[in-house]
């Protein structure tokens, strides 16, 4: 397989698992906003949520990263001997990789009726892959070019801006009594 379709294809994956991991958080927070329900309507949403988040991990998320990493060790071997870029690229996919994980776990867990997080909880874990794609986007296409000054100071501008847009969400919830 020629490099550009590799890359090509490690990109569609790397797509389908973000796209898996950003449905699985709002997943999670439907299913726990269904705690909040009447009966019978918590355990017909619960019910369902529980099918869709299973699904989605095991038929989508979980082949996504498998195949990304896959893909994504082929691709580097041609990028031996890894420049600065590279590392630090390597280190947001690692912390990715542990969220994926923290993911895995919640599935367990609601499979198992356990809400350790409320959803507003949830609402800010699900934005952490949201840091972390446009991190490794950035360092990926910009490369050497980027600035590390620049860098953290715009991830931490986009890290005030989700929090800003999360506390206005909830705040406009409250207002609202739909929370």
């Amino acid at each position: 397989m020629s490099y550009l379709y590799l890359k090509a294809t490690h990109i569609i994956f790397v797509v389908t698992w973000f796209s898996g991991m950003f449905y699985l958080g709002r997943l999670f927070i439907y299913n726990r906003e269904a705690m909040d329900k009447p009966e019978p309507e918590r355990s017909i949403l619960q019910r369902q949520f529980n099918i869709m988040i299973h699904r989605l991990y095991w038929a989508i998320t979980f082949p996504s990263v498998l195949i990304t990493l896959i893909l994504g060790s082929a691709l580097a071997i041609n990028l031996w001997p890894f420049s600065t870029w590279l590392w630090l690229k390597l280190v947001f996919v690692l912390v990715l990789l542990i969220y994926h994980y923290t993911l895995h776990l919640l599935v367990k867990q609601q499979k198992a009726g356990v809400f350790r997080y409320s959803s507003h909880q949830l609402r800010i874990w699900n934005e952490v892959p949201t840091i972390l794609l446009v991190s490794i986007v950035m360092l990926a296409i910009v490369k050497q070019g980027m600035s590390l000054v620049y860098g953290l100071a715009g991830l931490a501008a986009l890290i005030l801006l989700l929090i800003t847009a999360i506390t206005i969400y909830r705040k406009s919830r409250k207002k609202s009594g739909s929370m």
